[in-house]
């Protein structure tokens, strides 16, 4: 049985925003359009920052009006704000979308099809819709099942999983809250799947708070998120006995203080540290994520004890990657915006 996990930057479109070479700038407009959306709640307007800020995020961003009227117009044009405050409409900010082209739609399907996986994990997927857009037109259905469920990010990075074997169960945890907030940035998307040898394998799949912004804020909510798979764990399952794999991307590396409670949960493994020992960053094999001159590991399969004691090996698919020395990629792969994603996927075989 094969396992794989692989952060495709989305099947069929991405946020422009997220599109941006640096992320720092990514972060910046982020933060605006938050500032523009606790603007937009006011019971009375700045209408003059608010069309400010709206003018600056028009590439990025638009706001749809269901109700009543934001927007001061001149013909089609917009000229400024109307509405006097959040009582005089209704309506709600959207991402604006970078289509991808059928190129980088054939990486990211090569990528896939190369792993030859029985259960395939994956992050930043719009719906399942596109899930099943993209198994139908190019990897022809190798996969009888999948699902995916809209998770928090308004953006429509979910998690979702194709698979070889039929689900059994599927539970959500999209509404846990630590205080006023919601715990997962996404969702810790829980599956149970049916084994041809009977038995069942349960697997949390995540992704984890992003370093976008690189501040103690985002640190404290990706560590509360594996605080939180860690006691999902713990009270549902038996790591001693049961099948149960926790994948995702999670946003950090293994030697960070932020993941120590997750990756030191009792009788739950790394199957890149059963394959190439313990950590160390900039590691020649160990690594899933380039981030300027750095080489990381991000991305995990953490299996519990009879998972181990049945593993058989362990890797990552990098072809997929573009402008990295030394590194070979596919055919379809010629730049950075025909590339399958910025991760590399991993897998982990196991003699069942």
């Amino acid at each position: 049985m094969r396992i794989a996990i692989f952060n495709v930057e989305n099947l069929f479109s991405r946020a422009k925003v997220l599109n941006l070479d640096s992320r720092v700038r990514t972060g910046e407009i982020l933060a605006k359009i938050g500032q523009l959306e606790d603007l937009l709640q006011a019971p009375v307007y700045d209408k003059a920052t608010i069309f400010q800020l709206y003018e600056e995020l028009k590439t990025y961003i638009e706001i749809d009006e269901n109700k009543g009227k934001l927007f001061k117009k001149s013909g089609q044009a917009i000229v400024g704000i109307a509405a006097n405050g959040v009582a005089d409409w209704d309506g709600s900010i959207q991402f604006k979308r970078a289509d991808f082209s059928e190129q980088t739609r054939i990486s990211t399907a090569e990528v896939i099809k190369s792993l030859k996986a029985d259960i395939q994990c994956l992050v930043e997927v719009e719906d399942r819709p596109a899930m099943n857009d993209f198994g139908t037109d190019l990897i022809a259905s190798k996969f009888a099942f999948n699902m995916c469920i809209d998770g928090n990010d308004p953006r429509g990075i979910d998690v979702g999983v194709y698979s070889k074997f039929p689900i059994e169960n599927i539970k959500t945890n999209i509404f846990l809250k630590q205080g006023r907030s919601k715990v997962f940035s996404r969702d810790c998307l829980e599956l149970t799947f049916k084994l041809p040898n009977g038995k069942n394998l349960f697997l949390l799949l995540n992704h984890f708070k992003s370093k976008m912004n690189n501040n103690a804020a985002a640190d404290a909510r990706r560590r509360n998120q594996a605080d939180m798979v860690k006691s999902i764990l713990t009270q549902r399952y038996d790591l001693i006995n049961d099948f149960v794999v926790v994948a995702g991307d999670f946003n950090d590396t293994p030697d960070s203080a932020v993941l120590q409670s997750l990756l030191s949960t009792p009788n739950l493994t790394d199957v890149l540290e059963l394959k190439f020992g313990p950590y160390q960053k900039n590691h020649p094999d160990r690594w899933t994520y380039k981030f300027k001159n750095e080489f990381n590991q991000i991305d995990f399969i953490l299996v519990s004890k009879p998972l181990k004691d049945v593993f058989k090996d362990a890797g990552m698919e990098r072809r997929g990657l573009f402008g990295i020395a030394g590194n070979p990629t596919f055919a379809s792969v010629v730049s950075k915006k025909t590339s399958a994603s910025d991760h590399a996927a991993v897998w982990a075989d196991f003699n069942l």
